[in-house]
């Protein structure tokens, strides 16, 4: 008899996650977004706060529905030990391209698989720089709206594309879901990307 497949639950409201999961061709049976508290604890390093944040999420969620695997993810934008906002308001946003202008910064993306009450994970670091930014560029990108709800204030994967002088890391992380670790932790789990098994995750 057929084992049947798991049903995966993607725990995050961001349209991205789930576009970028269509592109490994995988599909969450159901998606759950997870209320949780994102405040950064005292003296938190920007790391630390991203695997925290994906671990709650995932954990939130798998606590009422244990029979499935559940996957959350976290990004954050760091500027040396600085965790920058998401972006609330025009203020928020314009604070942080000013910051990010002309300097290189950090993204990071921690994945969160909580499958059969077992929990794996993994947090990708990518190294973005900006090139020097003119205030009428910063007006025109705000004008545009991406920035909303943006981790740093800019969404890499739209007009902000023009800001980057050099990406070296996981573009795919910058978006929102590294796809070669999210890959690797559903083939961990038993479940499939692009309708193939793949081979489990070496190491850690």
């Amino acid at each position: 008899m057929t084992k049947p497949r798991k049903s995966l639950i993607l725990a995050s409201a961001s349209p991205r996650r789930e576009a970028l999961l269509a592109q490994i061709g995988v599909t969450a049976d159901r998606i759950i977004a997870p209320d949780v508290d994102e405040t950064a604890r005292p003296r938190e390093l920007p790391a630390a706060y991203a695997k925290r944040i994906a671990r709650e999420k995932a954990a939130l969620v798998a606590a009422s529905e244990p029979l499935a695997a559940v996957l959350a993810a976290d990004t954050v934008v760091a500027c040396g030990r600085r965790i920058l906002p998401k972006a609330a308001d025009e203020s928020d946003a314009r604070a942080c391209l000013e910051l990010l202008s002309g300097r290189a910064h950090r993204v990071m993306t921690a994945v969160c698989l909580i499958a059969d009450g077992r929990r794996a994970e993994r947090l990708v670091e990518t190294r973005v720089v900006f090139k020097r930014l003119s205030a009428r560029e910063i007006s025109a990108y705000l004008a545009g709206g991406e920035w909303r709800g943006k981790a740093g204030g800019y969404a890499i994967q739209g007009q902000a594309a023009i800001f980057v002088r050099l990406l070296t890391g996981s573009y795919s992380g910058v978006v929102g879901l590294p796809l070669f670790e999210t890959a690797s932790l559903l083939a961990g789990a038993g479940l499939e990307c692009g309708g193939t098994p793949l081979s489990g995750p070496r190491g850690n």
